[in-house]
């Protein structure tokens, strides 16, 4: 099979042809996703339970050492999501290359500040 075989007419005449990073994303999103679908319902009852038993039992459940793993994966997980589906929608939808290098930037250092501020926070409930 030559290389040249799967592209279209139009992309073997311009010379374009597959980026070759499709397929990662989509396995990475797919992961992120079932991870996803352990923790959330999780999270939800979890969340219930301790804010119904007020101020202090919210504080003691955030202090156990299991549900701070699992509320530090939960959030890496779901912002590990956001920012690959905000990243298909900015280079789908931002036509100019300096607006969309620049909103992939954002993007990445967004979710990054935003799990670091909430493993922190968690962290130290914990400890």
């Amino acid at each position: 099979m030559s290389k040249g075989q799967y592209l279209t007419p139009a992309k073997a005449a311009r010379g374009l042809g597959s980026a070759k990073s499709g397929t990662a994303h989509h396995i990475r999103q797919r992961v992120s996703a079932i991870a996803l679908i352990f923790l959330v319902p999780w999270f939800l009852f979890s969340v219930m339970k301790a804010v119904l038993g007020g101020y202090t039992d919210a504080l003691a459940w955030v202090s156990s050492p299991i549900n701070s793993v699992l509320l530090i994966l939960t959030a890496a997980a779901a912002i590990y999501h956001m920012r690959l589906g905000m990243q298909v929608v900015i280079e789908d939808y931002i036509g100019k290359a300096g607006t969309r290098a620049a909103l992939m930037i954002l993007n990445t250092f967004f979710c990054a500040a935003l799990f670091a501020v909430i493993a922190l926070s968690v962290l130290r409930i914990a400890v």
